[in-house]
């Protein structure tokens, strides 16, 4: 059944935070409101000095290849998938929440890496405001906060971290307009381009625009690390895929997908979020914290405190059996995005927290990055993936794993010309 047919009504259309409720804007104080390090001896989030060459301003650097990324390996004849599991965040900074800093440590203890969706204007202090030129709007406007300089600083901080720790850095863009008269739903390809240039210089000069020279510079360059994004409330993914596909892109996360092994649109790979099981009713729930709370609390982002629990507990199970139904079906990778966020009592970042950890240390189960996972599908056989996308949700191959990937040609079936003659 399409996906449209098997959400609640007007689910999709509240993906993602509703610049109304800030899902993913800036606390008052202008942060972000609402993952073992790098090898060698140097200390925890430095790069070996010898390796940095300093990118512009100095702001980003070149320090090498990027630790913890592992290499990719084709499936051989006859094995099994891994099971891939996705976190990624949208509009990851740091504030007072501490919320990035925490789910690097979650990261780090269940053998994760995740995916951080940064919003270029949190790199930008509220006094530059007028740097930004978003399309269709007057230069200085967006609908989430800019920063301030303890903001950015602790972002940077956690940027820095993540990536030495093997996590993806990619973008949430900038203003995240929504709905009509100029929200990203009505951007042109061109307009989308100028979009992601500017995500991109916001982080790359961020040291001058916040004025700390002296500042130690993120370990690496955006221009080559930046290759996936997610959309604004899931808007206007077809232009922007058709910008990311001549820009370099290599993947996108900005719709609503079964739980199927993933294909390419416009070049890239379609990673979106998924549906899956909702308990206690008889609709399906994507895989996000804002969509969630909406089919619980409505608008308000601080319902009922005696149903937080009972809340969190039902994404927390809703994961799970979308987890559950891939592991023991078609191990198709599950995508789960989620913000940085306090809604109803923060019941959906400790609902996040548990999923972690009973899923990323089971076998044969990858918590990756979506890098990680575009690395592993691109270095497949296409005729592989290909049959891995006849699975339906949940279906597991009847004959066994061994038997549908096997490359070997059928044996020819008896009294057919050719055959081996049947033994007396």
């Amino acid at each position: 059944m399409a996906a449209t047919q098997r959400i609640a009504a007007g689910a999709v259309i509240a993906a993602t935070c509703a610049a109304s409720l800030a899902g993913c804007g800036l606390g008052s104080n202008g942060s972000n409101g609402s993952k073992a390090g790098a090898g060698g001896p140097q200390k925890a989030g430095q790069a070996p000095k010898h390796l940095v060459r300093l990118i512009g301003d100095g702001s980003t650097s070149y320090t090498g290849a990027q630790p913890h990324l592992p290499r990719p390996e084709r499936l051989k004849p006859g094995q099994k998938p891994p099971q891939f599991v996705v976190f990624s965040w949208d509009g990851a900074g740091e504030d007072s929440q501490k919320l990035f800093s925490h789910f690097r440590k979650v990261s780090k203890a269940n053998h994760a890496t995740m995916t951080y969706f940064l919003s270029g204007v949190y790199m930008l202090p509220e006094d530059k405001r007028d740097l930004y030129r978003p399309p269709q709007h007057s230069p200085g406007r967006s609908d989430i906060g800019f920063n301030d300089d303890k903001g950015i600083a602790d972002t940077v901080k956690q940027l820095r971290l993540a990536w030495l720790e093997g996590n993806e850095i990619g973008t949430h863009f900038n203003g995240h307009f929504c709905g009509k008269d100029g929200g990203v739903g009505e951007w042109s390809v061109d307009e989308w381009k100028d979009e992601i240039a500017q995500a991109k210089r916001f982080v790359k000069s961020w040291k001058t625009n916040a004025e700390m020279k002296k500042a130690a510079p993120l370990p690496f360059d955006y221009d080559k690390e930046l290759i996936g994004a997610r959309t604004p409330c899931l808007e206007g993914q077809t232009n922007f895929m058709k910008a990311a596909s001549d820009l370099g892109f290599r993947y996108d996360t900005s719709g609503v997908n079964e739980q199927v092994w993933p294909k390419k649109r416009y070049g890239l790979w379609d990673l979106s979020m998924q549906l899956v099981p909702f308990p206690g009713h008889s609709y399906e729930q994507l895989t996000m914290d804002y969509n969630f709370m909406v089919n619980q609390s409505g608008t308000l982002t601080q319902g009922d405190p005696d149903k937080f629990d009972f809340w969190g507990d039902q994404m927390r199970d809703g994961l799970l059996k979308g987890f559950r139904r891939a592991y023991d079906g078609n191990r198709a990778p599950l995508v789960i995005g989620n913000h940085f966020e306090s809604w109803n009592g923060g019941t959906y970042m400790r609902a996040v927290d548990a999923v972690v950890e009973n899923v990323c240390n089971k076998p044969d189960v990858r918590c990756v990055s979506f890098h990680q996972l575009a690395d592993w599908l691109d270095a497949q056989d296409p005729k592989v993936l290909a049959k891995l996308r006849t699975l339906n949700v949940g279906e597991a191959p009847k004959q066994g794993w061994a038997s549908f990937l096997d490359d070997s040609p059928a044996p020819a079936p008896k009294g057919v010309p050719g055959a081996p003659a049947a033994k007396r």
